[in-house]
């Protein structure tokens, strides 16, 4: 097999890195890419939105699968144009991104088909979110409507809080108040092929910047998986939710093909839906790829082509990982980049047992760093312990002036 991976970050890193690891993959390519992914892929200068430049790279290179990284580009369409060339693509259409491009009509779908979730409340302008929010109950969890790369939650405790977040959050589009759930936490991934939901493993980030859940929302500062306090029944139950939405979208005709992600909260009363991802998280990603077993590229065909088989299950090492996201100074809303990272060898990589996932960096001399995510450090180890220990040394190797990052991952 032949495959291209669109994007430029850490996740993508991880999806060419576990592709490559694949026996039955002689060549991975990645559009546009970084500097840290050459050791495991081929770059093609080419954006996530050029359709028709990256149609011609499937030709010119006789690809057989395209996997979509970012949902950017998936909810502008990308998916579409490429199968409208003839391309097996593993990212849904624009009509199925829709569930995470729109978070009010994502929680309408779960309402819709009897899917636990919060109630939700759409404002459509500034002046009727600012009037809501004077009166909802508090706390109360207030989100852009559109995409803003996980940066777009504010969990407002007071009126001023909320007031202060839909001032931030109102400019760029429709803002949602949603019911504030109590609870645990988690993400849970399947392979999709439109009607069916083959389990891809729940992991738990950490998205507030700063240890202790303080400091502003980012895209997330790392993971681990698996998550040792969702126990059997918690999990049948991720999984029948899982496959309920997948149906539910071919019943809607949004056939969902790709990576779906569902954020859950792990209520008193059962998991709760609190946002639907239309592809692979970061850092979901780069923590659950280490542990998925064998070769897994033909899934990942069969799912494109809707051909996944009823008895398809993924299969997972014992163990456990945690991957630990290294940050610029200001991130995240205003990343100073510029940094040497001086810990990362020629290739990339630490000299300690630690996978190296990169997000934003640049090679053109010392390494250094290039935006807001900069890296992710992933140990490995057979107990959440051991996993740790080895991703913060791996942290405090790869360290670079000003880096922040989080200290109580996993805790």
């Amino acid at each position: 097999m032949r495959v291209l991976v669109v994007g430029s970050g850490a996740r993508e890193h991880a999806l060419c890195w576990r592709l490559s690891r694949c026996a039955s993959v002689d060549l991975v390519l990645v559009a546009p890419g970084n500097p840290g992914m050459e050791t495991v892929a081929g770059r093609l200068d080419l954006r996530p939105d050029d359709a028709a430049g990256l149609l011609a790279a499937v030709r010119q290179h006789a690809l057989d699968l395209v996997v979509i990284g970012p949902e950017a580009p998936l909810v502008a369409g990308l998916g579409d144009r490429l199968r409208e060339g003839g391309v097996p693509v593993l990212g849904p259409s624009a009509a199925a991104a829709e569930i995470e491009g729109s978070k009010s009509w994502a929680m309408a779908f779960c309402h819709r088909h009897g899917m636990a979730a919060p109630q939700a409340v759409r404002c459509c302008s500034q002046g009727e979110a600012e009037a809501y929010g004077r009166t909802c109950a508090l706390p109360v969890a207030i989100k852009a409507d559109g995409l803003m790369s996980g940066k777009g939650v504010v969990i407002a405790q007071t009126r001023q809080e909320a007031q202060a977040a839909v001032a931030t959050l109102a400019p760029a589009g429709p803002v949602v108040f949603e019911e504030f759930l109590r609870g645990r936490e988690v993400s849970a991934f399947a392979l999709c092929d439109g009607s069916r939901a083959v389990f891809y493993g729940i992991a738990r980030d950490h998205k507030p910047l700063l240890a202790g859940n303080r400091g502003p929302m980012t895209g997330g500062m790392g993971a681990f998986a698996p998550v040792p306090d969702v126990d059997v029944t918690t999990r049948a139950q991720i999984e029948a939710l899982l496959q309920h939405a997948v149906s539910a979208m071919a019943e809607e005709g949004r056939p969902f093909v790709g990576f779906l992600f569902a954020g859950l909260m792990l209520t008193t009363t059962g998991p709760q839906v609190l946002e639907f991802n239309c592809r692979f998280g970061d850092p979901e990603a780069q923590s659950l790829l280490p542990l998925l077993e064998g070769d897994i590229a033909p899934q990942w065909l069969r799912a494109a082509r809707g051909q996944l088989e009823a008895a398809e299950a993924a299969r997972f090492a014992d163990g456990f990982t945690l991957g630990v996201v290294l940050a610029t100074p200001g991130y995240p809303e205003a990343p100073r980049p510029g940094q040497v990272i001086p810990g990362i060898g020629p290739a990339g990589q630490l000299p300690l047992p630690a996978l190296v996932f990169h997000g934003a960096t640049r090679h053109d001399g010392p390494w250094t760093t290039a935006g807001g995510r900069v890296l992710t450090v992933v140990g490995q180890g057979a107990d959440l312990a051991s996993a740790r220990a080895r991703a913060y040394a791996a942290a405090a190797t790869a360290g670079f002036a000003g880096a922040q990052f989080r200290s109580d991952m996993g805790q």
